[in-house]
């Protein structure tokens, strides 16, 4: 059997509510149509506006300043369509102006009324820009924020072994939440794959169309066996010139430390050689993603054995302006040999932080290592 929920009004209190004049009609109002609540913000709004002028001009002004319209004003435009919005002004320009009216232009203070501009203004944009995303309220602010949550727990490593170790740091250009570097990775079994990715651009600029391929690469790693490739297929069917974008992908062997490196246009991976104490420079590339129809990499090959480790990172972290690339490499190896070896875990961080100091980019590394 079924039974139905309690309703919310009992049912004699109900009978005697639907006797009130106009209050059924009422209830109805409020609650018809699509945007109601849209409606029913403007109109509280609206009537909390012209409430405020009134006891401005006919009580005090100290009790209710003519100020307090910015906040309404404010709420508008965090909360109400544009059209709405725009409703919502003429009753504040209507409160306003009988205050003036009742009690003298010099009442309001050109203070007051630059401010008033001023926030009516940036009510007015952030309107527009919540119209154009088909969004209401803080909703588009939460999106993002979701958004920045899913990159950054799709840049994760995934649970290595033991007897393996990793570390993945990523800093965006200027402290922003974005950026255009990013890291996509899943494990098979013994398997796992990391493709590190250099969208051109930095921090937000670069960050939304980093959001739109992490995506994409991320439902392609592990789905296809030619992943460089696949990535390049994609990007060349899309129309537009929305800057180059290059990556490097590896594909290692937790059980026999076999490794494969495939590049596109990006900087090549180093290896650390424990029986040497040397870094490696590998011989991986390819031309950057998106440009030919058919992208051709000359991967790389190798063995990790006991104390070796590979280093990934992007182009943020050797390039800076004025300098040349090469000699940004040779930087980078000569803080990895002072840094890295007391400590693999440790010093990935403290090489970013040596390599990023004194220019603002997006910069990537990902270490892995055997211990």
């Amino acid at each position: 059997m079924s039974s139905r929920p309690a309703p919310l009004i009992p049912p004699r209190v109900r009978a005697v509510l639907v006797r009130v004049p106009f209050l059924v009609a009422a209830v109805r109002f409020v609650r018809r149509g699509p945007l109601a609540r849209d409606r029913n913000l403007l109109i509280t709004l609206t009537t909390l506006a012209l409430v405020i002028g009134v006891l401005a001009a006919k009580v005090s002004t100290e009790w209710f300043s003519p100020s307090l319209l910015i906040l309404v004003t404010l709420v508008g435009g965090l909360q109400l369509r544009l059209r709405s919005l725009i409703k919502l002004l003429v009753g504040v320009g209507l409160a306003l102006g009988y205050i003036a009216i009742t009690l003298g232009v010099s009442r309001i203070g050109l203070g007051l009324t630059v401010t008033v501009g001023f926030t009516t203004v940036l009510a007015v944009l952030m309107a527009r820009t919540r119209g154009k995303l088909g969004v209401q309220g803080l909703r588009g602010d939460a999106m993002l924020l979701e958004l920045r949550d899913r990159l950054k727990r799709q840049g994760e490593l995934p649970p290595m072994p033991k007897d393996w170790g990793a570390k993945v740091v990523l800093k965006q250009a200027g402290g922003s939440s974005f950026g255009g570097d990013f890291l996509v990775s899943m494990r098979d079994g013994n398997s796992v794959e990391i493709a590190l990715v250099d969208v051109s651009g930095k921090g937000v600029d670069a960050g939304t169309r980093a959001l739109l391929l992490s995506g994409t690469f991320g439902g392609l790693l592990g789905s296809v066996d030619d992943f460089l490739p696949a990535c390049n297929t994609y990007l060349h069917r899309q129309r537009g010139d929305e800057g180059f974008v290059t990556a490097v992908h590896l594909r290692l062997d937790l059980e026999t430390g076999d490794y494969t490196i495939t590049s596109a246009g990006h900087p090549p991976v180093v290896k650390f050689d424990a029986g040497t104490g040397n870094w490696q420079v590998a011989s991986a590339k390819g031309v950057v993603l998106g440009v030919v129809p058919d992208l051709h990499c000359e991967p790389d090959s190798g063995t990790l054995r006991k104390g070796d480790a590979l280093l990934l990172f992007t182009d943020g972290l050797i390039e800076q302006p004025g300098r040349d690339i090469d000699a940004g490499l040779d930087r980078l190896l000569g803080e990895a040999e002072r840094l890295l070896p007391s400590g693999f875990r440790d010093g990935a961080r403290a090489l970013v932080n040596a390599m990023a100091s004194g220019h603002s980019d997006d910069c990537a590394l990902v270490l892995i290592w055997r211990p």
